[in-house]
């Protein structure tokens, strides 16, 4: 996979979960939502995005518009329900308009380096 614009990526982590929006509106489906990020992410909340693939033959995929984001100990924001696990959402693709979108939540980077402090993080340490 290919983001425009970015070098790096890595999928969300096991252990994220998300807040749905008990009165949405009829736009994009992720927007009316919330992720909760495990707090050990917090420093790469501005690094989450929601992408898409680019119309056509091409496997590159677009940066749509930046993820809503909590951390774990923030409280749950007036009119959201949840939280729900991320998986098994994120399994299938979403519906807009009666047409299938291809499109992922991804943490996006241009450098190298941020890459691999986040990638790093993204699975959860197993005590023993």
């Amino acid at each position: 996979m290919i983001i425009q614009g970015y070098n790096f990526f890595c999928d969300m982590p096991d252990d994220m979960r998300y807040l749905r929006n008990s009165t949405p509106d009829e736009n994009f489906i992720e927007e009316n939502m919330i992720f909760i990020l495990p707090d050990r992410l917090k420093k790469f909340r501005k690094n989450l995005w929601h992408v898409r693939r680019n119309a056509g033959a091409t496997h590159i995929y677009l940066p749509l518009f930046r993820v809503k984001t909590i951390l774990e100990q923030d409280p749950i924001p007036p009119g959201y329900e949840g939280p729900l696990d991320v998986f098994p959402f994120y399994t299938h693709t979403s519906k807009r308009r009666s047409r299938a979108l291809d499109y992922y939540l991804l943490f996006v980077f241009r450098h190298k380096e941020t890459y691999v402090q986040c990638q790093s993080l993204l699975k959860p340490e197993k005590s023993v």
